[in-house]
């Protein structure tokens, strides 16, 4: 897949180094539900103070703000700390999740 967004950008990758790239975190996230997860070695999203950088996913902190559009239209940005998110919070408003939060909103 060709990556359109660079900041919200996502990828997986396997135990046997495959890599699976997705526009945007929520599309990793729905990706999932096909996907057998002890197969997964790393989840990655880019971080958005820092456009390519890729982050693990899992100890990242993630803003879900109508002021930030993302190509799937989740809203949703990745952050390698809470305090990036949290100032990002201030000034766009939002709601900050946890990668594991994260999962039980796009569950429901």
């Amino acid at each position: 897949m060709t990556i359109v967004d660079k900041v919200h950008a996502a990828e997986i990758v396997t135990k046997k180094g495959k890599v699976y790239k997705f526009d945007a975190t929520e599309c990793m996230i729905n990706f999932l539900k096909e996907f057998e997860s002890s197969e997964i070695k790393l989840y990655l999203s880019n971080n958005y103070t820092e456009p390519e950088a890729l982050i693990d996913a899992t100890t990242a902190t993630f803003l879900i703000s109508e002021n930030i559009p993302s190509p799937m239209g989740a809203f949703l940005s990745a952050f390698k700390n809470d305090v990036d998110a949290k100032k990002t919070q201030a000034d766009k408003g939002g709601h900050v999740y946890t990668w594991t939060e994260l999962l039980a909103h796009f569950k429901d």
